[in-house]
């Protein structure tokens, strides 16, 4: 609750998600089919989204919405065992930055 210009108290929401880099060296050649294949549905009942990836050149980016932090801990997992099957330095940074206030 926060309390606006008039005196009234208001609600206010804070977007939350948490973004990861995942670093490691690709192979040549490496294909992500088997990994991306292999994640839970990043839908939760009601159409709200429990996670979000994507496949870059240092390896994945991965946003966790805190939805259902069980789905996202078997994705965010996934991921890391598939740079480890790979790469023995892998490196997991969390990305920080303000966050949207509606």
């Amino acid at each position: 609750m926060a309390e606006d210009a008039g005196g009234s108290m208001t609600e206010t929401k804070v977007k939350l998600a948490r973004e990861y880099r995942i670093k490691w060296k690709r192979p040549n050649g490496w294909d992500p089919s088997t990994v991306l294949q292999g994640l839970p549905s990043p839908i939760a009942p009601g159409f709200r989204e429990i996670y979000n990836y994507s496949v870059e050149k240092y390896g994945f980016y991965f946003v966790d919405q805190l939805v259902d932090s069980e789905i996202s801990a078997i994705a965010f997992k996934s991921f890391i065992d598939e740079a480890l099957s790979h790469d023995q330095a892998v490196v997991i940074e969390k990305i920080t930055h303000p966050r949207d206030i509606t």
